[in-house]
């Protein structure tokens, strides 16, 4: 499969099969994921899985959604303040690598055959409470994991047009 084929398969999936996703493959996934970019090279961030049953009800606190718990697998992708990388005005980019690690994870599991679905409206003083997150490591997304109950759908996207400029920002 080109990229841009992979690219084009990949969407978000808000049901999957009671199918358990093997380790394997989960470890294929987080291999991709360590291997994105990051600033200066500093990968801060950290993965949790949540692979047993009894473990994958945690995230329910955080982000309530029936087919979001019901995942075989859900994987936490936060990042370490104390390792990110800062630029000189202070913008924290801890978040940014984590959100290309992500999107590498996305990537992966879809090659796979593997679902996910990106979820960031979630409540992050619960997600620390939960996973227990130390001081000054930030959960950035959370995604499940599993086989797709049914086939993706094409995804709708605004024509180039409407999002690109070239040289300089026109309103």
């Amino acid at each position: 499969m080109s990229f841009s084929e992979l690219v084009d398969k990949r969407c978000s999936v808000r049901g999957f099969s009671q199918k358990g996703v093997e380790r394997n493959k989960i470890l294929q996934i987080l291999h991709a994921a360590r291997r994105a970019p990051s600033a200066c090279n500093n990968q801060p961030w950290i993965f949790i899985v949540c692979y047993k049953e009894e473990t994958r009800k945690n995230p329910a606190a955080v982000y309530d959604w029936e087919w979001f718990v019901n995942a075989p697998a859900i994987i936490a992708v936060c990042f370490d303040k104390s390792v990110s990388w800062k630029r000189g005005d202070g913008k924290e980019y801890g978040e940014v690598d984590a959100a290309i690690a992500m999107d590498h994870i996305t990537l992966q599991a879809a090659e796979m055959g593997l679902g996910t679905c990106w979820i960031g409206a979630f409540n992050a003083d619960k997600a620390k409470r939960v996973l227990r997150l130390p001081a000054g490591v930030e959960p950035v997304p959370f995604t499940p994991l599993g086989y797709p109950q049914v086939a993706s759908k094409k995804k709708a996207r605004k024509p180039l047009e409407e999002i690109v400029h070239w040289e300089f920002f026109e309103g």
